[in-house]
This record gives structure tokens, C-alpha cells and sequence, in this order.
């Protein structure tokens, strides 16, 4: 089954603003802004970053770039590199027909080429993240030297986002998309599914943009705080009771400059497979996900 683009840029949007909805310590979301970053500078990202994602046939370096062009056009600065990079794979696998997301996925990873890595060094470059710094090997102020796959590889032990390149999207598909079933089976809230997903990444290992903005005990502090609140959530009957005090650990990171932007990307990168595989009937997902199997 091949899904038509409108319907792939669609469930991007989607998923995107759905991270919105969610009361995220330390990012942008409907409940607070911060970083010099507005609720509207995110949904106008979305909109606006939503077609070159979802263009038929274009490769993964296209869609980045031309996605993240399209961003800075519509806002001015940098609000989803991390969402770009991660989704643009999953949008070019939801076009394999008859193929499982994850091993359609896995193929288009391994299909990266030189001419991927030129335009996602440029996107990458346009973009200038917060942290960015310089890198002896595969700048992306360089000319690419190698595949997209082998640049994300050199990257990979700093990055967790370069590592869901090499590794088929090993997070999303082994630990996002379980926390996101069990935390549908506990709540009829999205919101607080949506919640549950970004304190499980949070949590499992140091945020690689903290860690790259600050270091690695800020990084490793800020997970053992995540820990405590996805443990406390886990076990709370009504979660909206903890919405207070989740919004003054909001307010805490965001005075500190905490920003736990890759946690964030790979909760969005979560909800968009999910809602992938159950437009594509990808019956693995469905086992993983019975609470959207039937959506369409």
C-alpha cells in the first residue's frame, strides 16, 4: 500500500502538533513558551516543513533540506532540525509498498548516498544549532565525503538522533513505541500519552542536545530528574494533579536554559511512525499500537 503525500504531510502535522499539546518540561509547548520560541513558531514549522517531507519519490536529502529552508523562510530561526532529520526517513519508508515501516525504513537507510549528506551538511548548516561546534571528520561545513549513513556513524556515540541512522531507529521502534502503547492503555488523554513517551527518552539516557549546549553532568542530572517524574507519572492515577508541579520543572529548566530538545524530536519522530503504520496496516505495529490499528 502506497500512502498518498497529502496523507503522509498530514499525519507529520499531526504528529507535531501533538508533541504541542503535551505539557513537556523544558520545551515549547501550549502550556508555556520559552528559549525566545513561541507555540506559533512551532505549528507554523509544521505547516510549513509538512510538504517537502512528504514529496513523492524525493530523497531523504532533499526532503531535509528543502524542509528546513522552508522553516527558516516561514519563522526565522531554527525550531525543528531534529523533527526534520528524523522524519524525512520515516516519510520516504511510508512510501514502500507492501513493506513493514521499519523494514522499508532500514532499506532507505541503507540507500543514503554522497549527494544525502551534501544536502542535509547544508540544511545542517543553514539551520546552525544551538551547540553545533566544528567536527575533524564530515563537517558540515565541508564538502561530504562519505554517505549520509557513514557521516550519521561518526556521529552516532554524540548523538542520539545520528544514531537512529545507524541503528534502523533503534529508540523509536524498541522504546518509544512500546512506552507509547502502555501509556494509551493507562490514559484516554493523548496528552498524556504523548507525556509519557518524551519522560521515557528523557529518562533512558542524557539528552544529547543538553549535553552538547552544556555537559555531561547538567545531561545527567536532568535524566535522573526525568527518571523520578516518569516514575511518579507511571504511578499516578490522575496525572492532571501533577500538571503543576510538572509546569514548575518547566519553568525551572527553562530559567537554566535547559532544553531537552533531542528527547522532544524523538517523541514527535514516535507519534509519526505510529501514525504511519497504522495508515500503511503494518501488522507488527498494530500489535504494538491496538488502540490506532482501526484509525483508518
Amino acid at each position: 500500500m502506497k500512502i498518498q503525500e497529502d496523507r503522509v504531510a498530514a499525519a507529520y502535522i499531526e504528529a507535531c502538533l501533538a508533541e504541542l499539546d503535551a505539557p513537556k518540561p523544558g520545551n515549547v509547548h501550549r502550556f508555556a513558551p520559552g528559549h525566545c520560541m513561541s507555540l506559533n513558531d512551532f505549528v507554523r514549522s509544521a505547516e510549513a516543513s509538512a510538504a517537502p517531507i512528504a514529496a513523492s519519490g524525493a530523497r531523504v536529502g532533499v526532503r531535509v533540506r528543502a524542509a528546513v529552508a522552508a522553516t527558516l523562510s516561514a519563522v526565522g530561526q531554527n525550531t525543528n532540525l531534529g523533527i526534520i532529520l528524523l522524519c524525512a526517513p520515516l516519510a520516504a519508508a511510508a512510501e514502500m509498498a507492501h513493506v513493514a515501516l521499519r523494514p522499508a525504513l532500514a532499506g532507505v537507510l541503507d540507500g543514503l548516498d554522497k549527494a544525502d549528506a551534501a544536502d542535509v551538511f547544508s540544511a545542517i548548516a543553514a539551520a546552525n544549532p544551538g551547540g553545533l561546534g566544528r567536527a575533524t571528520r564530515h563537517d558540515v561545513n565541508a564538502p561530504a565525503t562519505a554517505t549520509l549513513r557513514e557521516a550519521m556513524a561518526e556521529a552516532a556515540d554524540r548523538d542520539r538522533i545520528a544514531r537512529q541512522y545507524v541503528t534502523a531507529y533503534e529508540d523509536i521502534f524498541s522504546l518509544g513505541l512500546p512506552a507509547l502503547a502502555a501509556a494509551r492503555g493507562r490514559q484516554s488523554d493523548p496528552s498524556w500519552s504523548t507525556l509519557a513517551v518524551y519522560l521515557t527518552f528523557l529518562a533512558a539516557a542524557p539528552d544529547t542536545h543538553i549535553l552538547r549546549k552544556f555537559d555531561a553532568p547538567t545531561a545527567e542530572a536532568t535524566r535522573r530528574e526525568a527518571a523520578a517524574w516518569r516514575d511518579a507519572f507511571a504511578a499516578a492515577r490522575d496525572p492532571a494533579r501533577m500538571t503543576e508541579d510538572l509546569l514548575g520543572w518547566d519553568a525551572s529548566l527553562k530559567a537554566r536554559g535547559i532544553n531537552p530538545g533531542t528527547s522532544a524530536d524523538l517523541t514527535v519522530a514516535t507519534l509519526f511512525a505510529a501514525g504511519l503504520s497504522s495508515m500503511l496496516g503494518d501488522k507488527c505495529a498494530a500489535t504494538i499500537l491496538p488502540s490506532r490499528a482501526n484509525d483508518d
